[in-house]
Order: structure tokens, then sequence, then C-alpha cells
């Protein structure tokens, strides 16, 4: 039977100052399918609970740390309790929150990295697969309409086989040493003991990676990485340069910066095969440039009827209405909130409900982390990724 209600969602972390805690409660919120109804916001108490009344939740609901909530939600009855958690911790608290809840019966989405390091996120796939339950990561960029359509287009070898792959992401908001001026955001991304191996590189290096894989379907296969950090005193990179070569042939280009002088979040990729090319870049999300050989460049646009079916899917409004990052936040809540409704349902799921990132993306995500620190750590050497 169908599913009429909306997915219950109970969230860890979040809570007041946070920043990605805000973007995922309107991404849930944007189509209408998800609904809050509890969480442990903090791992102070008292903020987790004032959290909790800004959110107009009942106090009871809103727990003093995550190990709590599992164990009460666990007790309510099936159609009270929430169905499943969405983690937008710091990075360390990633693993044992989506542990904790896998193994209390919930099924977990996460913001990324996956895990604190591969190790864990290995040992999480395990639990995801012993369990049976569903997981889900934000690598929010392949919401995207205009992402999708490239994807499509490279999968059904539009472009010929692909033979290179350039991508990158500079930023400039840790160009002076901003975690040393109580700015919450700043102080656990530079934090070894939060944020881990990786300062940029986790951070945004891992939304770069992640793209250039699901935009073309190839994985990596080894890279030469050099990492720096550029703010005296800075104790995780803040800029690095990464050579890659891919499964199949294509080699590539990654460079990931938060010390690029006034540069805001200008992610953005170009990818070469044989006959054609393309290029996409974030802050300009709704279009799409394709070239081919001997042929006029073409503009593809967000809402036009010449898309593919899978860019429409992710298209929520008429050409020419900008579309942009909280909507392609959205398309992963929504992907994720479909899946989970037809499991809860027993019926089909439809034919996008699958189409977001889940643990084997989480794994690759820190097996390229750890690489890139390994290979910068032995001079730029050739780094196998261990899947």
């Amino acid at each position: 039977m169908t599913l009429n209600r909306k997915i219950r969602m109970g969230m860890v972390g979040g809570g007041q100052g946070a920043f990605i805690g805000g973007v995922h409660r309107m991404a849930a919120a944007l189509d209408q399918q998800i609904e809050l109804v509890c969480g442990a916001f903090s791992s102070n108490s008292d903020r987790s609970k004032a959290s909790g009344k800004d959110f107009f939740l009942p106090q009871a609901r809103c727990y003093p740390d995550f190990e709590t909530m599992m164990s009460e939600e666990a007790k309510l009855p099936e159609d009270e309790r929430m169905d499943f958690v969405a983690i937008v911790t710091p990075n360390h608290v990633h693993f044992p929150a989506a542990k904790a809840a896998l193994e209390a019966g919930f099924h977990v989405l996460s913001d990324k990295p996956a895990t604190f390091n591969l190790e864990e996120a290995k040992i999480l796939a395990g639990i995801v697969k012993k369990t049976g339950l569903k997981y889900g990561l934000t690598h929010n960029y392949t919401g995207y309409p205009m992402v999708k359509q490239a994807r499509d287009m490279i999968l059904s070898g539009q472009l010929g086989k692909i033979r290179k792959i350039v991508v990158e992401y500079p930023q400039g908001w840790l160009a002076t040493a901003l975690e040393r001026e109580d700015q919450k955001q700043a102080a656990w991304r530079t934090d070894p003991n939060r944020s881990g191996a990786a300062g940029c590189m986790g951070d945004i290096g891992t939304h770069a990676e992640n793209l250039a894989e699901y935009m073309t379907g190839l994985q990596i296969k080894e890279l030469a990485a050099d990492l720096t950090a550029f703010v005296e005193g800075r104790l995780l990179d803040d800029d690095g340069n990464v050579l890659l070569r891919f499964e199949g042939g294509a080699k590539g280009i990654l460079h990931a910066s938060q010390i690029s002088v006034g540069e805001e979040n200008s992610l953005n990729i170009r990818i070469y095969g044989e006959t054609g090319g393309l290029e996409w870049h974030q802050m300009e999300p709704n279009t799409l440039t394709v070239h081919r050989l001997d042929q006029p460049t073409q503009i593809y646009r967000t809402g036009n009827g010449y898309l593919c079916e899978s860019a429409t899917a992710h298209s929520r409004i008429p050409a020419g209405h900008p579309e942009g990052y909280l909507e392609a936040f959205a398309n992963i809540y929504r992907n994720f909130a479909a899946d989970l409704a037809a499991t809860l349902g027993g019926v089909k799921a439809p034919t996008h409900a699958s189409d977001y990132p889940t643990i084997e993306d989480g794994v690759r995500g820190m097996a390229f982390i750890e690489a890139v620190v390994q290979s910068s750590q032995n001079n730029a050497t050739w780094t196998p990724l261990s899947y």
C-alpha cells in the first residue's frame, strides 16, 4: 500500500548557530514530504532543548545526546517514532551517530564526508549491508538538473570516450586565520580532532571528487597530490592540487582551495571526450555549455523540453526562473524520502528515487582523502585509492 503520510525525520546536530543544519531543514521541507519530529541538536543539553523550542518541537523529543535519542525513539510506537536520522554534525560525530541509528533500526541521511576516516567508512558500509537499512549522503551538488543532464549525455556516449576531466573548487574565506577569531565554522574545519586528516580537501575537495565521478561514471584509480597549509600555524591543508588517473584511461586535474582570495563557491567542471566536451559552473548552475567537433558551441538551460528525463525530473519551475543550491540539496532529500516511502509502503519506488549518494560514495570519498594525504606526505607520489 502507498504510504499516505510524511516521512518523519530526526536530526543530530544542527542547533543554534549551525549553518548546515538550517540548510538541511530547508531542503527537507521544500517538497513537503518530510517533517522534523525530534532531535539531539547539540552536545550541550540546554542548547539542544533551546534549539528544539525554536523549531516548535515537544521538549520531550529534544534529547541531550544522540545515544538517548536513538534509545528513546526506538521505544515509541511505530506510528510515532522517527523514520530516519539526518546527521549534520562536525565530521568526527558522523560515524558514531550513524552506527547508533542503524543499530537502533533507523535509516540514515548524513552530511559528508561519511566518517572521520576510511576505516570507519568501511565498518559503516558493513553495518549498512548487515542491517539492510538505507543510507544516503548529501553530496548535494549532484542534485542540480544540469549535472543530471551532463551525466546522461556522458553515459549515453554523446561525448565519446572520456579523455580528460578538470574539476576545481576554489574558495577564499579561510585566507586568514579565521579559526582564531571564535568563528565556529572555521574552528572545527581546521581542527584535526574534529575534521579528520584533511582540511580543505576533506571539506570541499571531496565535493569535487564526487562530482567528477558522478558526472562521468568513472572512478579514480590513483592520484598524486600536493597539499599546503598556507596560513601560518594552521594544522590542516587550506589548498591542494591533485593529478588524477581514472579507470578506462581518462586523466584529470583536481584543485581545491580555501585561501583563493575573492573566490566564493566557485565549483566548476570541464569534461572532454573523443567527440565533444562540456562545462558546468555551480555559481551559474542553470547553464550547461556543450562543445562538439566541428559544430558551434551549444548552451543548454534548465527547464526546457529538450533536456533528458532525469534533468526534467529534478527541475521544479519553468525555464528562466533560477533554481539553485537549496533546490539541488532538496533533490537529495526528495529522492531519499521517495525511496524510503516506497520501502515503508511496500511498493515499487519511482524511477529517480534511488538517485542519491550512498555509503559506496562515502567509502570512495574517504579513500580519496586518505590517498591525497598519503600522497602529499610522500612528495606527491602516485598513490592508489583503497576502496
